[in-house]
Protein backbone atom coordinates (compact mmCIF):
# COMPACT_ATOMS: atom_id res chain seq x y z
CA UNK A 1 0.00 0.00 0.00
CA UNK A 2 1.22 3.49 -0.82
CA UNK A 3 0.85 5.49 2.41
CA UNK A 4 0.71 8.71 0.39
CA UNK A 5 -2.67 7.68 -1.08
CA UNK A 6 -4.24 8.39 2.31
CA UNK A 7 -6.85 5.63 2.16
CA UNK A 8 -9.35 5.92 5.02
CA UNK A 9 -8.99 3.79 8.14
CA UNK A 10 -10.95 3.26 11.34
CA UNK A 11 -10.39 2.38 15.01
CA UNK A 12 -13.35 0.70 16.74
CA UNK A 13 -13.37 0.12 20.51
CA UNK A 14 -15.37 -2.61 22.21
CA UNK A 15 -17.62 0.02 23.86
CA UNK A 16 -18.66 1.16 20.38
CA UNK A 17 -16.53 4.30 20.23
CA UNK A 18 -15.15 5.03 16.75
CA UNK A 19 -12.12 7.06 15.69
CA UNK A 20 -11.12 7.78 12.10
CA UNK A 21 -7.74 8.06 10.42
CA UNK A 22 -5.81 7.02 7.34
CA UNK A 23 -4.14 3.84 6.17
CA UNK A 24 -0.47 2.90 6.45
CA UNK A 25 1.53 -0.28 6.87
CA UNK A 26 0.05 -3.55 5.65
CA UNK A 27 -3.42 -3.52 4.16
CA UNK A 28 -5.94 -5.27 6.40
CA UNK A 29 -7.11 -5.26 10.00
CA UNK A 30 -5.70 -6.07 13.44
CA UNK A 31 -7.23 -6.74 16.86
CA UNK A 32 -6.09 -6.78 20.46
CA UNK A 33 -6.20 -4.96 23.75
CA UNK A 34 -5.77 -1.23 23.25
CA UNK A 35 -2.94 0.35 25.27
CA UNK A 36 -0.80 3.47 25.11
CA UNK A 37 2.91 4.13 25.56
CA UNK A 38 4.15 7.54 26.71
CA UNK A 39 7.74 7.27 25.47
CA UNK A 40 9.07 9.96 23.14
CA UNK A 41 11.80 7.63 21.81
CA UNK A 42 12.44 3.91 21.64
CA UNK A 43 9.46 3.10 19.43
CA UNK A 44 11.25 0.27 17.62
CA UNK A 45 12.16 -1.38 20.92
CA UNK A 46 8.50 -1.10 21.95
CA UNK A 47 7.23 -2.60 18.68
CA UNK A 48 9.51 -5.64 19.06
CA UNK A 49 9.03 -6.21 22.82
CA UNK A 50 7.40 -9.66 23.25
CA UNK A 51 5.50 -8.35 26.30
CA UNK A 52 3.28 -6.35 23.90
CA UNK A 53 2.07 -9.47 22.10
CA UNK A 54 -1.70 -9.32 21.58
CA UNK A 55 -1.96 -5.55 22.01
CA UNK A 56 -2.74 -2.59 19.77
CA UNK A 57 -0.32 0.22 20.51
CA UNK A 58 -1.18 3.93 20.67
CA UNK A 59 1.89 6.15 20.75
CA UNK A 60 1.22 9.35 22.68
CA UNK A 61 4.21 11.12 21.12
CA UNK A 62 2.96 13.10 18.11
CA UNK A 63 5.69 11.99 15.68
CA UNK A 64 6.62 8.37 15.02
CA UNK A 65 9.27 7.34 12.52
CA UNK A 66 11.36 10.52 12.55
CA UNK A 67 14.59 8.59 13.17
CA UNK A 68 13.64 5.53 11.13
CA UNK A 69 14.46 1.97 12.09
CA UNK A 70 17.72 0.13 12.58
CA UNK A 71 18.26 -3.61 12.44
CA UNK A 72 20.18 -3.62 15.74
CA UNK A 73 17.50 -1.75 17.71
CA UNK A 74 15.20 -4.69 18.34
CA UNK A 75 14.15 -6.68 21.40
CA UNK A 76 13.14 -9.76 19.42
CA UNK A 77 13.23 -11.02 15.85
CA UNK A 78 9.94 -9.43 14.73
CA UNK A 79 7.28 -6.82 15.52
CA UNK A 80 5.21 -8.14 18.44
CA UNK A 81 2.41 -5.57 18.73
CA UNK A 82 -0.77 -6.44 16.85
CA UNK A 83 -0.93 -3.04 15.17
CA UNK A 84 -0.08 0.64 15.55
CA UNK A 85 -2.22 3.77 16.02
CA UNK A 86 -0.36 7.08 15.75
CA UNK A 87 -0.85 10.76 15.01
CA UNK A 88 1.92 11.60 12.54
CA UNK A 89 3.80 8.84 10.73
CA UNK A 90 7.06 10.02 9.22
CA UNK A 91 8.18 8.05 6.17
CA UNK A 92 11.38 10.08 5.87
CA UNK A 93 13.93 9.93 8.68
CA UNK A 94 16.93 11.94 9.80
CA UNK A 95 19.27 9.31 11.29
CA UNK A 96 22.20 8.59 8.99
CA UNK A 97 22.62 5.14 10.54
CA UNK A 98 18.99 4.18 9.89
CA UNK A 99 18.23 1.09 7.81
CA UNK A 100 14.75 2.08 6.64
CA UNK A 101 11.47 3.81 7.43
CA UNK A 102 8.74 2.70 9.80
CA UNK A 103 6.05 2.27 7.15
CA UNK A 104 8.13 -0.18 5.10
CA UNK A 105 9.16 -1.89 8.33
CA UNK A 106 5.52 -2.62 9.19
CA UNK A 107 4.73 -3.76 5.66
CA UNK A 108 7.69 -6.17 5.74
CA UNK A 109 6.47 -7.50 9.11
CA UNK A 110 2.88 -7.86 7.83
CA UNK A 111 1.49 -5.38 10.37
CA UNK A 112 -1.28 -2.77 10.08
CA UNK A 113 -0.96 0.94 10.90
CA UNK A 114 -3.59 3.65 11.08
CA UNK A 115 -2.34 7.22 11.28
CA UNK A 116 -3.67 10.78 11.48
CA UNK A 117 -5.81 9.65 14.43
CA UNK A 118 -6.65 12.05 17.28
CA UNK A 119 -4.50 10.02 19.66
CA UNK A 120 -5.03 12.48 22.54
CA UNK A 121 -8.77 11.81 22.39
CA UNK A 122 -8.22 8.04 22.25
CA UNK A 123 -5.85 8.07 25.21
CA UNK A 124 -8.20 10.27 27.27
CA UNK A 125 -11.02 7.83 26.52
CA UNK A 126 -9.25 4.65 27.63
CA UNK A 127 -7.53 6.47 30.49
CA UNK A 128 -11.00 7.11 31.92
CA UNK A 129 -12.77 3.94 30.76
CA UNK A 130 -9.85 1.54 31.19
CA UNK A 131 -8.03 -0.78 28.82
CA UNK A 132 -10.32 -2.56 26.37
CA UNK A 133 -10.22 -4.58 23.18
CA UNK A 134 -10.32 -2.82 19.82
CA UNK A 135 -9.95 -3.37 16.09
CA UNK A 136 -8.16 -1.25 13.51
CA UNK A 137 -8.80 -1.57 9.79
CA UNK A 138 -7.36 0.23 6.80
CA UNK A 139 -9.12 -1.69 4.03
CA UNK A 140 -12.67 -1.95 5.38
CA UNK A 141 -14.45 0.78 7.34
CA UNK A 142 -17.81 -1.01 7.70
CA UNK A 143 -18.51 -0.73 11.45
CA UNK A 144 -21.02 -3.58 11.51
CA UNK A 145 -18.58 -6.03 9.94
CA UNK A 146 -15.74 -4.86 12.17
CA UNK A 147 -17.95 -5.21 15.27
CA UNK A 148 -18.58 -8.86 14.42
CA UNK A 149 -14.82 -9.49 14.21
CA UNK A 150 -14.20 -7.59 17.44
CA UNK A 151 -16.78 -9.65 19.34
CA UNK A 152 -14.63 -12.76 18.79
CA UNK A 153 -11.57 -11.32 20.54
CA UNK A 154 -11.00 -12.74 24.06
CA UNK A 155 -10.35 -10.51 27.07
CA UNK A 156 -6.76 -10.10 28.19
CA UNK A 157 -7.84 -11.14 31.68
CA UNK A 158 -7.46 -14.90 31.87
CA UNK A 159 -5.44 -15.06 28.64
CA UNK A 160 -2.17 -16.99 28.53
CA UNK A 161 0.10 -15.48 25.86
CA UNK A 162 3.66 -16.14 27.00
CA UNK A 163 3.78 -19.50 25.22
CA UNK A 164 3.15 -17.65 21.94
CA UNK A 165 6.45 -15.75 22.20
CA UNK A 166 8.69 -18.11 24.17
CA UNK A 167 11.51 -19.88 22.33
CA UNK A 168 10.61 -23.30 20.97
CA UNK A 169 14.08 -24.75 21.56
CA UNK A 170 16.81 -23.97 24.11
CA UNK A 171 19.63 -21.72 22.93
CA UNK A 172 22.80 -20.16 24.33
CA UNK A 173 23.75 -16.50 24.66
CA UNK A 174 27.13 -15.05 25.65
CA UNK A 175 30.63 -16.40 26.11
CA UNK A 176 30.94 -20.06 27.10
CA UNK A 177 33.97 -19.34 29.30
CA UNK A 178 32.15 -16.70 31.36
CA UNK A 179 32.39 -16.82 35.14
CA UNK A 180 28.68 -17.42 35.77
CA UNK A 181 26.08 -19.69 34.21
CA UNK A 182 22.44 -18.59 34.29
CA UNK A 183 19.39 -20.65 33.34
CA UNK A 184 16.80 -18.32 31.79
CA UNK A 185 13.11 -19.27 31.69
CA UNK A 186 11.86 -17.50 28.57
CA UNK A 187 8.37 -16.06 29.04
CA UNK A 188 8.96 -13.51 26.27
CA UNK A 189 12.44 -12.20 26.99
CA UNK A 190 13.86 -8.95 25.62
CA UNK A 191 17.26 -9.25 23.94
CA UNK A 192 18.77 -6.41 25.96
CA UNK A 193 18.22 -8.35 29.19
CA UNK A 194 20.42 -11.08 27.79
CA UNK A 195 23.01 -8.48 26.77
CA UNK A 196 23.05 -6.92 30.26
CA UNK A 197 23.66 -10.30 31.88
CA UNK A 198 26.25 -11.34 29.28
CA UNK A 199 28.16 -8.07 29.72
CA UNK A 200 28.48 -8.89 33.42
CA UNK A 201 30.14 -12.24 32.83
CA UNK A 202 27.17 -14.58 32.41
CA UNK A 203 26.83 -17.46 29.99
CA UNK A 204 23.11 -17.99 29.43
CA UNK A 205 21.01 -20.94 28.40
CA UNK A 206 17.51 -19.80 27.45
CA UNK A 207 14.81 -22.42 28.01
CA UNK A 208 11.26 -22.69 26.58
CA UNK A 209 8.35 -21.81 28.82
CA UNK A 210 7.31 -25.44 29.39
CA UNK A 211 10.74 -26.49 30.70
CA UNK A 212 10.85 -28.20 34.09
CA UNK A 213 13.09 -27.30 37.01
CA UNK A 214 15.05 -30.50 36.33
CA UNK A 215 15.72 -29.39 32.74
CA UNK A 216 16.81 -25.90 33.80
CA UNK A 217 19.01 -27.27 36.57
CA UNK A 218 20.68 -29.74 34.19
CA UNK A 219 22.64 -26.72 32.87
CA UNK A 220 24.23 -26.61 36.35
CA UNK A 221 23.55 -22.87 36.63
CA UNK A 222 24.78 -20.49 39.31
CA UNK A 223 21.43 -18.72 39.22
CA UNK A 224 18.01 -18.62 37.59
CA UNK A 225 16.32 -15.78 35.71
CA UNK A 226 12.57 -15.42 35.09
CA UNK A 227 11.86 -13.11 32.15
CA UNK A 228 9.27 -10.57 31.13
CA UNK A 229 6.39 -11.57 28.86
CA UNK A 230 2.74 -10.99 27.91
CA UNK A 231 -0.63 -12.11 29.23
CA UNK A 232 -2.32 -12.87 32.55
CA UNK A 233 0.18 -14.44 35.00
CA UNK A 234 -2.49 -15.99 37.21
CA UNK A 235 -3.42 -18.64 34.62
CA UNK A 236 0.17 -19.87 34.16
CA UNK A 237 -0.16 -22.72 36.68
CA UNK A 238 2.62 -24.91 35.26
CA UNK A 239 5.12 -22.04 35.28
CA UNK A 240 4.11 -21.11 38.83
CA UNK A 241 4.71 -24.69 40.00
CA UNK A 242 8.06 -24.81 38.20
CA UNK A 243 8.99 -21.56 39.91
CA UNK A 244 8.23 -23.08 43.31
CA UNK A 245 10.81 -25.77 42.52
CA UNK A 246 13.31 -23.19 41.27
CA UNK A 247 13.02 -20.97 44.36
CA UNK A 248 13.47 -23.96 46.67
CA UNK A 249 16.85 -24.73 45.09
CA UNK A 250 18.80 -22.18 47.14
CA UNK A 251 20.52 -20.57 44.16
CA UNK A 252 19.82 -16.88 43.40
CA UNK A 253 16.66 -16.11 41.43
CA UNK A 254 15.98 -12.80 39.67
CA UNK A 255 12.65 -11.95 38.01
CA UNK A 256 11.59 -9.02 35.83
CA UNK A 257 8.02 -7.95 34.93
CA UNK A 258 6.03 -11.16 34.27
CA UNK A 259 8.82 -13.05 36.06
CA UNK A 260 8.26 -10.75 39.06
CA UNK A 261 4.54 -11.56 39.04
CA UNK A 262 5.19 -15.30 38.73
CA UNK A 263 7.57 -15.19 41.69
CA UNK A 264 4.90 -13.44 43.77
CA UNK A 265 2.25 -15.97 42.73
CA UNK A 266 4.57 -18.83 43.72
CA UNK A 267 4.47 -17.46 47.29
CA UNK A 268 0.69 -17.07 47.42
CA UNK A 269 0.46 -13.40 46.43
CA UNK A 270 -2.41 -12.59 44.05
CA UNK A 271 -2.27 -10.52 40.87
CA UNK A 272 -4.92 -8.27 39.34
CA UNK A 273 -5.71 -6.55 36.05
CA UNK A 274 -4.87 -2.85 36.23
CA UNK A 275 -7.19 -0.10 34.98
CA UNK A 276 -4.68 0.91 32.32
CA UNK A 277 -1.30 -0.45 33.32
CA UNK A 278 2.08 1.26 33.16
CA UNK A 279 3.70 1.70 29.75
CA UNK A 280 6.40 4.23 29.01
CA UNK A 281 9.93 5.35 29.86
CA UNK A 282 9.18 7.94 32.52
CA UNK A 283 7.73 6.12 35.53
CA UNK A 284 9.21 7.17 38.90
CA UNK A 285 10.03 4.39 41.36
CA UNK A 286 11.45 4.72 44.88
CA UNK A 287 13.93 2.21 46.21
CA UNK A 288 12.79 1.78 49.82
CA UNK A 289 16.14 0.32 50.89
CA UNK A 290 18.30 3.21 49.64
CA UNK A 291 15.71 5.99 49.59
CA UNK A 292 16.74 6.88 46.04
CA UNK A 293 14.32 7.35 43.15
CA UNK A 294 14.71 5.84 39.68
CA UNK A 295 13.28 6.89 36.33
CA UNK A 296 12.12 3.58 34.90
CA UNK A 297 10.84 1.95 31.75
CA UNK A 298 7.65 -0.05 32.25
CA UNK A 299 5.27 -2.25 30.33
CA UNK A 300 2.67 -4.18 32.29
CA UNK A 301 -1.09 -4.43 32.51
CA UNK A 302 -1.14 -6.68 35.60
CA UNK A 303 0.29 -6.09 39.07
CA UNK A 304 0.70 -7.91 42.35
CA UNK A 305 -1.67 -7.00 45.17
CA UNK A 306 -0.20 -4.63 47.74
CA UNK A 307 -2.29 -6.00 50.60
CA UNK A 308 -1.23 -9.60 49.88
CA UNK A 309 2.45 -8.66 49.96
CA UNK A 310 2.07 -6.71 53.20
CA UNK A 311 0.36 -9.67 54.85
CA UNK A 312 3.06 -12.13 53.75
CA UNK A 313 5.84 -12.24 56.34
CA UNK A 314 8.17 -13.99 53.89
CA UNK A 315 8.22 -11.07 51.43
CA UNK A 316 9.70 -7.60 51.81
CA UNK A 317 8.66 -4.70 49.58
CA UNK A 318 11.78 -3.08 48.08
CA UNK A 319 10.37 -0.66 45.48
CA UNK A 320 7.21 1.45 45.20
CA UNK A 321 5.75 3.32 42.22
CA UNK A 322 5.59 7.01 43.09
CA UNK A 323 2.58 7.66 40.84
CA UNK A 324 0.13 5.17 42.33
CA UNK A 325 1.99 3.36 45.17
CA UNK A 326 1.82 -0.03 43.46
CA UNK A 327 4.50 -2.55 44.41
CA UNK A 328 7.43 -2.40 41.97
CA UNK A 329 9.93 -4.66 43.70
CA UNK A 330 10.06 -7.47 46.25
CA UNK A 331 12.62 -9.66 47.97
CA UNK A 332 12.07 -12.98 49.75
CA UNK A 333 13.55 -13.08 53.25
CA UNK A 334 13.42 -16.89 53.44
CA UNK A 335 14.69 -17.67 49.92
CA UNK A 336 17.42 -16.32 47.65
CA UNK A 337 15.01 -14.45 45.36
CA UNK A 338 14.20 -10.88 44.31
CA UNK A 339 12.32 -9.22 41.48
CA UNK A 340 11.12 -5.93 40.01
CA UNK A 341 8.07 -4.98 37.98
CA UNK A 342 9.94 -2.55 35.72
CA UNK A 343 12.73 -2.94 33.13
CA UNK A 344 16.29 -2.22 34.35
CA UNK A 345 17.74 -3.19 30.95
CA UNK A 346 16.06 -0.19 29.31
CA UNK A 347 17.70 3.22 29.42
CA UNK A 348 15.35 6.05 30.40
CA UNK A 349 17.41 7.08 33.43
CA UNK A 350 19.63 6.28 31.50
CA UNK A 351 21.13 3.68 33.85
CA UNK A 352 19.24 4.25 37.10
CA UNK A 353 18.27 0.60 37.52
CA UNK A 354 21.20 -1.35 36.06
CA UNK A 355 22.45 -1.99 39.62
CA UNK A 356 19.84 -4.76 39.84
CA UNK A 357 21.87 -6.90 37.43
CA UNK A 358 24.94 -6.28 39.60
CA UNK A 359 22.91 -7.34 42.64
CA UNK A 360 22.10 -10.63 40.90
CA UNK A 361 25.78 -11.13 40.04
CA UNK A 362 26.81 -10.45 43.65
CA UNK A 363 24.30 -12.97 44.93
CA UNK A 364 25.73 -15.60 42.59
CA UNK A 365 29.25 -14.74 43.81
CA UNK A 366 28.14 -15.19 47.41
CA UNK A 367 26.41 -18.49 46.63
CA UNK A 368 29.47 -19.87 44.81
CA UNK A 369 31.79 -18.85 47.63
CA UNK A 370 29.91 -20.94 50.21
Amino acid sequence: MDYKKKNKAVLLLEDGTVFHGFAAGKEGYATGELCFNTGMTGYQEVFTDPSYYGQLMITTNAHIGNYGVKDADVESDEIRISGLICKNLNTTYSRAAGDGNVNDYFINNNKVIITDVDTRAVVRHIRDKGAMNAIISNDNTDIVELSEKLNDIPSMQGLELASKVSTKKPYFFGDEISKFKVAVLDLGIKTNILRCLSERGCYLKVFPINSSYKELNSFNPDGFFLSNGPGDPSVMKRVINTTKDITSDGKPVFGICLGHQILALSEGVSTYKMHNGHRGINHPVRNIITGKSEVTSQNHGFSIKNEDVKQNSNIDITHINLNDNTVEGISFNHKNCFSVQYHPESSPGPYDSRYLFDKFINRMKEYKSK
